[in-house]
């Protein structure tokens, strides 16, 4: 049994005792208090619809959003080649006064560490625009043949 089984059985037994408590207090109060009795237990049932209409609405809005929001974060299928191309223009030019100020600065090392960066933003743009490119392919061990 799961949880909202467990929730949706005790919502019914809840419901049962309310309209047990007001056939009990008719039977107390007699006929002429029916109509109220009723319409007091039938707005309870409406509160109780209204609940759970709100809760599934919430919880698919609220699927809805993920939804669209992993589908916005994801890698578009139509980023150009004309962008990727800019991207790799755009960072070789750029290049050329980080590899001055880091080679000025800290020499060698500077030089190296400025290359490094660059590098790793061209890879991380390349993982974002071709997700597959790092899909990642290894050896099988039978044959030595490459899969994925």
């Amino acid at each position: 049994m799961t949880g909202r089984e467990t929730t949706m059985e005790a919502r019914d037994t809840d419901l049962k005792k309310d309209l047990d408590a007001t056939l009990q207090t008719r039977r107390e109060l007699g006929e002429e208090y029916e109509s109220a009795l009723v319409d007091s237990f039938l707005e309870k049932v409406d509160q109780r619809i209204d609940g759970a209409v709100e809760r599934r609405v919430r919880r698919q809005f609220a699927e809805q959003q993920m939804a669209a929001a992993r589908h916005s974060r994801s890698p578009k299928a139509t980023d150009s080649w004309g962008e990727r191309f800019g991207f790799g223009i755009v960072s070789l030019v750029l290049a050329v006064p980080l590899s001055g100020v880091g080679a000025g600065t800290a020499g060698l090392r500077g030089l190296i560490v400025s290359w490094v960066g660059i590098v790793g933003v061209n890879v991380v743009q390349a993982a974002r625009t071709n997700p597959a490119l790092f899909a990642g392919r290894r050896r099988s061990p039978k044959d030595g043949d490459w899969e994925e």
